[in-house]
């Protein structure tokens, strides 16, 4: 379907919501609940069509009239919907998993620089016994394996633990979110070299038959620790490619956007960080069984992936696009479409 007949084809439907919005914008409570039901379905309807347009099309004035009509319509349903608790509850049953999903293609990168580092020094040291000892002395090697590996989980309180470990994450993530500048090169760098150093532990512990101990430790919690910094990698290159690509928007206008998006991960990954941190300081290194300990971390990421996965993926088909509030008005034209 060529451009005009797209636009004749849903110029009513787009009229509708534009006048909806407008009469709500007046006064909120002058919209019956009909009304308001009517509007969210077409604010749902509408918010497809200009991902549709946006991937199909790219016309820059029909992008920037959908979108403005997009946000008043997005402004009115929350304003409507309030704050408070239900912000909260908002936030995190659409607005945060709907993020995520957006940048899942940029935290599949992000894994993949992440993990792949991992898994090549590990079992290159694990093959090469010269590249072994060039990662470090066997004494030393010897000192990790037996005092220093399990020391580290011991040595504080479990509440003393759980704040460090909690506080360090969150700064690891903000240095990675902070790569975004770099367009992700920085980024991508952090994620490396921290992927470098796990592959190098596993390949110390495994060389000395401490398999099973190492992801005894480091699975509980790593499971969702390593995949909230993955994410945080993802979103920093997502804002690092609309610095170089903003596609059909003003650079402007698409760094706004996309900063939106980046704050709403940054605060959620607050949480997952939180709940990590839990696990690490209070089940990790407890003494409880290496069954229960890793069960409940894959309990903790399997339940994450759902979340992501389906909650992320059903709020965007709602048009929930992960932005805290509804986007900027910055564009010139009105949102006429004759």
């Amino acid at each position: 379907m060529d451009i005009d007949r797209y636009i004749a084809s849903n110029q009513h439907t787009w009229k509708q919501l534009d006048a909806l919005a407008a009469q709500g914008s007046v006064r909120v409570s002058a919209l019956s609940n009909e009304d308001l039901e009517e509007l969210l379905r077409l604010y749902q309807q509408v918010s497809a069509q200009l991902s549709f347009v946006r991937t199909h099309y790219r016309e820059p004035s029909l992008t920037a009239s959908l979108s403005a009509t997009v946000a008043n319509a997005h402004q009115l349903i929350y304003r409507r919907k309030g704050g408070g608790w239900r912000s909260v509850v908002r936030f995190f049953s659409a607005t945060f998993p709907a993020a995520v999903w957006h940048s899942r293609r940029a935290v599949a990168v992000s894994a993949v620089i992440f993990f792949l580092p991992a898994v090549i020094v590990c079992l290159w040291l694990l093959q090469s016994p010269a590249a072994l000892d060039a990662s470090a002395t066997p004494e030393f090697r010897q000192t990790y394996v037996n005092d220093l590996f399990e020391q580290y989980y011991y040595d504080r309180s479990p509440l003393q633990f759980f704040g460090e470990v909690t506080v360090n994450n969150i700064w690891v993530s903000l240095q990675v979110f902070a790569g975004a500048a770099t367009a992700g090169l920085y980024s991508a760098f952090l994620l490396a070299s921290n992927g470098v150093a796990v592959g190098q532990a596993a390949a110390w512990m495994i060389s000395e038959g401490e398999a099973e101990r190492f992801w005894g430790f480091i699975l509980p919690h790593g499971m969702l620790e390593l995949s909230a910094i993955v994410i945080a990698g993802g979103a920093a290159f997502q804002l690092g490619w609309v610095l170089l690509a903003p596609g059909d928007r003003s650079r402007a206008d698409a760094l706004r956007e996309e900063g939106q998006r980046t704050l709403t991960i940054v605060l959620g990954l607050g949480a997952m960080f939180f709940a990590a941190g839990l696990i690490e300081g209070f089940i990790t290194g407890r003494g409880f069984p290496v069954a229960l300990r890793v069960g409940v971390g894959a309990l903790g990421w399997v339940a994450a992936l759902a979340y992501f996965g389906l909650r992320g993926a059903a709020a965007e088909r709602n048009g929930d696009h992960g932005l805290l509030v509804a986007p900027p008005r910055t564009w010139d034209d009105e949102p006429t479409f004759t």
